[in-house]
């Protein structure tokens, strides 16, 4: 089991920033990939950016490619979202996910999810 809490959501005006923050606990973080989703209303739930557990390798949406950072931390058992440029069309809920091992760019394939965190980007 890994229980997951988003926090640093919240509302910003077009081009600015915001770094959520993902803490991890219940299996051994370095043992994890990790992701970031999110979802607008009306939407489906749409992949970010990802994370192996070494860090070695990171994948991004095509949408966010050069504005998004992720990077984690496995001492801190953390992983983060560094928000830059921030654009209406960003807004939605982001949600952190977990999977065992090997780094996952689809929804389907993370077991283990978090509460989710509001993003607003105002224009």
């Amino acid at each position: 089991q890994v229980q997951l809490v988003e926090s640093g959501g919240g509302l910003v005006q077009a081009g600015g920033s915001l770094r959520l923050s993902c803490a991890a606990s219940g299996r051994t973080f370095n043992n994890i990939a990790l992701g970031w989703f999110r979802q607008a209303p009306g939407k489906e739930r749409e992949f970010v950016a990802a994370i192996s557990r070494s860090a070695a390798t990171t994948y991004y949406a095509d949408s966010v490619k050069g504005r998004f950072t992720i990077y984690r931390d496995n001492v801190k058992n953390t992983v983060y979202l560094q928000m830059n440029s921030l654009k209406p069309v960003d807004t939605a809920v982001y949600y952190c996910a977990a999977a065992a091992y090997a780094l996952k760019l689809r929804a389907a394939e993370y077991d283990y999810w978090g509460q989710g965190t509001q993003v607003t980007v105002s224009s």
